[in-house]
């Protein structure tokens, strides 16, 4: 089946320019971490995550849409492995269980379908990474909730204003930027340096 699509707006004279555009404004967003209190943050983010795999607790991760890809992405990153290979961490995106998913939205409410797996899942000193470019994510913000009053420590990588989520996690990472697919860049290229930090500290016996 073909497509019949009119060309509306504008005409993109030069592709290869337009390319540039975007690859420079993602490295500018990727540049702007590069500051003393976001990288403390994203260090103390891969202590907290260290620390409760040293007491034999877990890392819950959720969000939505490219948010939800980047909580797998991170998930399988430290469950199977990063640069080498180590023993299995345990790691898990909420929302990979299609059934449950579907089941919980359709007999509950699409808000709550983290919170609950948090509520099932979780325990005392566990660790939730919640990811939403807005901060306001409903389900994301109910499941940080719930996590905070099982016991267990937050994280939140979200865009610049932290939205809901600057109020209610232990610890907030906020990308400097409103533009959504760049803050979800950033927000991989923050997951992965967590993930090798976690991987060289726990693994490496020359690291302290």
């Amino acid at each position: 089946m073909g497509y019949n699509i009119k060309q509306k707006g504008g005409v993109l004279k030069n592709n290869k320019e337009h390319i540039s555009n975007i690859i420079n404004k993602s490295i500018m967003v990727s540049e702007k971490i590069l500051n003393k209190s976001i990288i403390e943050k994203i260090s103390r983010a891969g202590d907290m995550i260290i620390d409760a795999y040293r007491k034999d607790h877990k890392v819950l991760l959720c969000g939505n849409g490219g948010s939800a890809a980047d909580a797998q992405h991170i998930a399988a990153e430290l469950s199977g492995k990063f640069y080498r290979d180590r023993p299995p961490l345990y790691a898990e995106a909420l929302h990979v269980n299609t059934s449950y998913l579907t089941a919980v939205s359709n007999d509950y409410s699409f808000d709550i379908v983290f919170e609950r797996l948090v509520q099932g899942m979780g325990k005392k000193g566990d660790i939730l990474i919640g990811l939403s470019t807005s901060g306001n994510s409903k389900n994301v913000v109910n499941a940080i909730k719930k996590a905070s009053e099982i016991g267990m420590k937050t994280i939140g990588l979200t865009g610049e204003t932290g939205g809901k989520m600057k109020d209610i996690t232990d610890l907030i990472i906020r990308v400097p930027s409103n533009d959504t697919p760049r803050i979800q860049e950033v927000h991989i290229l923050i997951g992965h340096i967590i993930c090798q930090i976690v991987e060289k500290k726990l693994f490496d016996k020359n690291c302290k």
